[in-house]
């Protein structure tokens, strides 16, 4: 195998700048087995036989720029700008988060925000601040739909609407990880301590949660849309959601008042053109592809691979923002919608083997996403035919610690146009590289010892 330091291009960055310690050796990513590579029942054979096909095919196209990509930032904004840090692509001036600027190669990058700006915390406005930041200074910038987004879009927009019950239930279906934002915006934007002008707790309460009758009447109405299991479990989850959520509210210090209060202020800054956050819904997009990757938050089903093949990445994207604002229900839980909500579970909508052949045919050697998040650093994954760069690298705090990670993250996968992939996460002593051609002579050493 050639040497990897002649040919992967570690990013440069300063470490004093950095509260985390980040991996300065590279090791090709089949390096890591199973903390790096999760394949159709465990076959490494149909991994090498797979990224053979495409080598032989010279079906490699890369960006003809640098692409960084980041994804499930969940309101960290350090984490996000440690992860900046990382990817070379800005220095620090100063203390203050946003006190950095563009570097050289960062004037010349796509930098990539793979989806899931909000929930989970510590501060949503703050991350979605230090974006802006980054694009006011000169960054290239393209934001993906993440479930969560989509989610929070979805439920603020229904909050005050003619009840309907196709759509009354999406403020309640955010769920308490929503809470930190709404405290945020009580905290920024409303005075807590004066209580004129805000609703009643009954007219709160109306606002914000579907009527007594949707439990009855839901099931009807969605039947054409969702299978019966489908169903139960959003169900389930509707009327968990339900019993918790005054109760998370109260611990955050918050009463449904204000909770309503604050969907209101939402509205204003997020959909409002003069808003200070109306740019954010503005630039998403559903897809990006770039040569032969595709850039989604979370993967594909059988249709929207159909739809990527016949109609290509911008029909998905201009059907995304039509469907998005105009039938949030089929949108949800339709096809476009799974491109964001995926873990290639038995609820999710079906990827076989029929999907990948459009995937291919659409030109998509493969994927890159978040979503599923991952204590190791990236990995590739192979299911159904289809391969993946799985890049949620667990970034934001509070995740961290609910799930028993230590310390602080950053990360951010390269894709460069010199043809390879580099993951780097805080949580793999290595960053992984991948080469088509290297990384496969790589596959074939490990298979002949077996």
């Amino acid at each position: 195998m050639r040497n990897l330091k002649l040919l992967v291009d570690l990013p440069r960055y300063s470490k004093k700048s950095l509260s985390v310690c980040l991996p300065d050796k590279v090791r090709d990513w089949s390096h890591g087995n199973s903390q790096s590579m999760v394949l159709d029942s465990g076959n490494l054979d149909k991994l090498y036989q797979h990224v053979r096909h495409f080598n032989k095919k010279k079906a490699w196209r890369w960006p003809k720029r640098q692409y960084l990509f980041f994804s499930d930032l969940h309101g960290d904004a350090d984490a996000f700008v440690d992860s900046l840090l990382v990817s070379g692509g800005v220095e620090k001036t100063g203390k203050k988060l946003t006190d950095f600027v563009l570097t050289k190669p960062g004037k010349k990058a796509l930098f990539i925000i793979g989806g899931d700006c909000f929930d989970k915390g510590p501060s949503s406005l703050t991350l979605l601040r230090t974006i802006r930041h980054l694009i006011d200074v000169g960054g290239d910038v393209e934001i993906l739909a993440g479930n969560h987004d989509v989610r929070v879009l979805l439920g603020m927009e229904s909050v005050g609407k003619k009840p309907d019950i196709y759509n009354e239930h999406f403020f309640i279906r955010t769920g308490e990880k929503i809470v930190p934002l709404l405290k945020e915006i009580v905290e920024q934007y409303i005075d807590g301590h004066k209580q004129h002008g805000l609703p009643s707790r009954k007219l709160a309460r109306q606002k914000l949660f579907p009527r007594a009758d949707w439990f009855e009447r839901f099931p009807e109405l969605a039947e054409p849309y969702l299978l019966p299991e489908q169903i139960n479990r959003e169900m389930q989850r509707i009327r968990r959601k339900l019993d918790r959520f005054e109760k998370v509210c109260e611990k955050h210090g918050l009463d449904i008042a204000q909770v309503c209060a604050a969907t209101q202020k939402w509205k204003q800054l997020f959909l409002e053109p003069d808003g200070e956050f109306y740019w954010f819904y503005q630039r998403m997009r559903l897809a990006l592809q770039a040569g032969s990757l595709l850039f989604v938050h979370a993967g594909l089903d059988n249709v929207s691979a159909r739809m990527l093949h016949k109609q290509g990445v911008d029909h998905l994207n201009k059907a995304f923002r039509k469907a998005l604002h105009h039938k949030p229900f089929n949108f949800y839980y339709g096809p476009l919608c799974n491109m964001i909500r995926t873990k290639y579970r038995e609820v999710d909508h079906p990827l076989t083997a029929h999907g990948t052949r459009h995937i291919r045919r659409a030109g998509i050697t493969a994927v890159v996403h978040g979503h599923r998040n991952l204590y190791h650093g990236q990995r590739i994954a192979l299911r159904k035919g289809l391969l993946s760069f799985e890049c949620d690298v667990t970034l934001d705090k509070n995740s961290r610690h609910k799930e028993g990670l230590k310390g602080c993250s950053a990360g951010v996968t390269i894709i460069e146009p010199k043809g390879y992939i580099l993951g780097i996460s805080a949580d793999y002593p290595y960053a992984k590289f991948f080469h088509p051609e290297l990384t496969l002579k790589q596959i074939h050493k490990q298979l002949k010892k077996r």
